[in-house]
């Protein structure tokens, strides 16, 4: 296993969205969640787009952006199989943060299923609220909200 310091966070291209969507179940397992990756989030957002690269290639992302009103709004976050309790997830937002923040972001943002307590309670231990909304994405589709301030002062392994 690579150690987390041996890993490089820089700005997605579109050569790495290919990647991590032939990759697709390395990041997400049985999950289908290629419609949720956007290219326009990398072409558009590319500095709060962010990959983490090792030797062996891309072992975790994050794509979000900062809305008008300062918030860093994080649209996906994915570790690789490979990479999982490593830190490298903390890693990523703590990227993600500073980029937002050197943006203009003051506070962060972020949705999930009811269903993916990994995600609940990862966001928890970042210090996000966490409030369930009902109807969120539209009759019946309640989603978990996380919010937070910045900055994001935590720590990896």
């Amino acid at each position: 296993m690579i150690a987390i310091m041996d890993i490089h966070i820089a700005p997605a291209g579109m050569a790495d969205f290919h990647q991590v969507l032939t990759d697709h179940p390395r990041y997400w397992g049985e999950r289908d969640l290629r419609s949720l990756h956007l290219a326009a989030l990398v072409q558009e957002f590319g500095s709060t787009c962010l990959m983490a690269r090792a030797e062996d290639g891309i072992r975790g992302y994050i794509f979000g952006f900062v809305t008008p009103d300062g918030t860093g709004y994080v649209h996906l976050i994915a570790t690789r199989d490979d990479a999982r309790g490593t830190g490298l997830g903390r890693r990523l937002y703590t990227a993600f943060a500073e980029a937002a923040e050197r943006l203009g972001a003051q506070r962060l943002k972020a949705i999930t299923s009811t269903e993916n307590t990994g995600s609940i309670a990862f966001h928890r231990s970042l210090g996000f609220d966490v409030k369930i909304v009902d109807d969120y994405n539209g009759p019946g589709q309640a989603m978990v909200v996380f919010h937070r301030d910045l900055p994001l002062n935590v720590s990896w392994p």
